[in-house]
């Protein structure tokens, strides 16, 4: 099963009524300021905030929440998954966490080490 099988929870990562993600309610999930999920994405907490440029933050946060999911599907919920995203060392990693490597840009290696554990590699 690939990881755009994963459903995204519009209650826990959007806006009522809108199609694009919500960078407050992420940054709420994670227990982060905007600036420190600005610094998350790689985009300006000014560019989070505006309404303009929503299909481009949605780009930028799309990553995260698609770890969220997956880490919330095997953790129970997305609370615990925000946890682990910030708490949990990934092993092979130098004790750097899943926040630490999305910060790095190394998003693509925290979904793999996700699909692994889900296959069964590293449990």
């Amino acid at each position: 099963m690939s990881t755009a099988a994963f459903e995204i929870s519009p209650s826990c990562f959007g806006e009522e009524r809108a199609p694009f993600l919500s960078p407050r309610r992420i940054a709420e999930l994670l227990r982060v300021n905007m600036t420190e999920l600005a610094g998350l994405t790689g985009l300006a907490r000014n560019t989070l905030a505006a309404k303009s440029g929503a299909r481009k933050v949605d780009a930028a946060l799309s990553p995260i929440v698609r770890i969220l999911a997956m880490a919330g599907e095997m953790a129970g919920d997305e609370h615990r998954a925000a946890i682990w995203f910030k708490h949990q060392p990934i092993p092979g990693w130098a004790g750097k966490t899943a926040y630490d490597l999305v910060r790095e840009g190394k998003t693509d290696k925290v979904l793999a080490y996700l699909e692994a554990v889900r296959s069964g590699i590293y449990a």
